[in-house]
């Protein structure tokens, strides 16, 4: 075999491949031999064909077997040959070569890049803490009222956090549009889900009273095309006026989330938003501390990884916001941004762990799946499926590697620290 290094263009390679008829040649006869002894062929016992005929009659397809396992060990002996590290399947570009002769292929392949991660001692890296206070506690009780408050009729008009329940039809120029009408629609007052030219409409509205009517101004970046920028005239009446009963306080409610008393509902939720507190500040600092060392660097990424990893995102995005939708309507390059910052950093990764020489700490695997298992009812049967589950066992150890990564810069690079509260960590976007 003879391999030849055509080109190196960025993170494409291109291996030349020559490998001899009689490799080929030799494969097949023996592979056809073999399929004499157990062919059935009419008019022939079983294995009792003629060499002839089987070879007649299953040359083509024998050789093409031969020739696609054979081309398969000639590129793995090629790249390995060529000290490449591939990152993706090979691209045949040609393929050329009749029976007995040299059979010549061209394998265009990316390859993994090459750089140092370099003096970590000069970046400057910011992190985050965070600690859950009594404050915080209480505004998450208050939540858990809001979310099992329960909705009572009143006789007045509507107010600020009123649940109103309307029949509505809206017309532009005259002209009823899709959407514009519905029965018996429920608005709260004050939490702008809806237009704020309609929600205004609704405060003071009664059970009882003549039809309101009222202008709704739709913005230009309203998501209906044909809405854009319009404004609509809706005639509305209220059938009812609700107003939201929150729970009392007490064991009998904290009950209802496995607590046996109030305090205990405190304690409850107080270890429930550290343990969640804890994670998101890693989550955090792990994205912070992996850009700050991916933007002091300069390299290339493979287009497969990134290709592969947009595929990932955009299946993952459909299957949590668009279920029953087919995925491949969704055009994955929408998130190739992401993928790409998303494969240096594992590139990157990759790099630190090499450089620093990390090993994974089986002490810090077990505490993560403690750590893991103890969001659950019954950690101890959560510890035994990890500890029988090689694949989750595979996936603890990569977690663990990762953060041994982040910990390792951390020690090496000026670290400064910002204190933010409880909402500012676990809800950032806001």
């Amino acid at each position: 075999m003879q391999v030849e290094l055509q080109s190196s263009e960025g993170l494409l390679r291109r291996l030349a491949i020559e490998i001899p008829a009689n490799e080929i040649d030799v494969e097949v006869d023996r592979r056809i031999k073999d399929m004499s002894r157990r062919v059935r062929l009419d008019g022939f016992r079983p294995g009792k064909a003629p060499l002839p005929v089987v070879r007649q009659r299953y040359f083509g397809q024998v050789r093409d077997e031969v020739v696609g396992d054979v081309m398969g060990r000639a590129y793995q002996a090629a790249i390995a040959e060529q000290n490449l590290r591939p990152a993706g399947n090979p691209v045949i570009e040609s393929v050329a070569g009749q029976p007995g002769e040299n059979l010549n292929f061209v394998a265009a392949i990316e390859v993994y890049p090459e750089f140092a991660i370099g003096d970590l001692s000069a970046l400057e890296i910011e992190t985050i803490s965070a600690e859950v206070t009594d404050a915080d506690v209480a505004e998450m009780l208050e939540t858990l009222r809001e979310q099992n408050a329960t909705w009572q009729v009143v006789g007045r008009s509507a107010k600020t956090g009123d649940r109103v329940t309307v029949n509505f039809a809206g017309t532009i120029d005259g002209e009823a549009f899709q959407g514009g009408t519905g029965e018996g629609m429920q608005v709260v007052l004050g939490e702008k889900r809806m237009l704020a030219d309609f929600e205004a409409g609704l405060d003071g509205i009664a059970v009882g009273e003549a039809a309101r009517v009222f202008d709704v101004a739709f913005p230009e970046e309203y998501p209906v095309e044909n809405l854009k920028g319009k404004t609509a005239q809706f005639t509305v009446t209220a059938t009812a006026i609700e107003e939201k009963v929150l729970p009392v306080m007490d064991d009998e409610f904290a009950g209802r989330f496995g607590s046996a008393s109030l305090s205990e509902l405190h304690a409850d939720v107080r270890k429930n938003m550290e343990r969640e507190l804890k994670q998101a500040l890693k989550r955090q600092v792990k994205d912070t501390v992996l850009t700050v060392v991916t933007d002091s660097l300069t390299f290339d990424v493979p287009k497969a990884l990134t290709d592969e990893e947009a595929v990932a995102m955009r299946d993952n995005f459909v299957r949590q916001q668009m279920p029953n939708t087919d995925a491949s309507a969704l055009d994955a390059s929408l998130f190739n941004e992401q993928a790409t910052k998303r494969v240096k950093m594992g590139l990157v990764i990759m790099e630190i762990v090499k450089s620093a020489d990390l090993q994974v700490n089986d002490a810090l695997v077990d505490a993560f799946i403690q750590d893991v298992a103890a969001a659950y009812d019954e950690p101890e049967h959560v510890v035994a499926t990890y500890k029988g589950d090689r694949e989750m066992m595979s996936n603890a150890r990569t977690v663990v590697l990762e953060q041994q990564a982040v910990d390792h810069v951390l020690a090496n690079t000026k670290v400064s620290v910002k204190s933010l509260g409880f909402k500012a960590v676990m809800n950032p976007q806001a």
